[in-house]
């Protein structure tokens, strides 16, 4: 099922309880966009999911 409305969730590297998160969508085809929880509206970044990927990787090994 495809859907065009992002399904934002808190990214798993975030800990902060005062919302100072870092929000992921992935459901969406084509593109992942992430976002500053405190700031919905202020804009998203939109990756390819390759590319996407490859910076979680990266950030993983960290």
């Amino acid at each position: 099922m495809t859907t065009n409305s992002p399904d934002w969730r808190k990214s798993s590297r975030s800990s902060s309880n005062a919302g100072e998160c870092v929000e992921v969508a992935d459901n969406l085809p084509g593109r992942v966009l992430v976002r500053d929880s405190k700031d919905p509206d202020g804009g998203t970044l939109t990756f390819e999911p390759a590319a996407w990927s490859s910076f979680v990787a990266h950030a993983k090994e960290r």
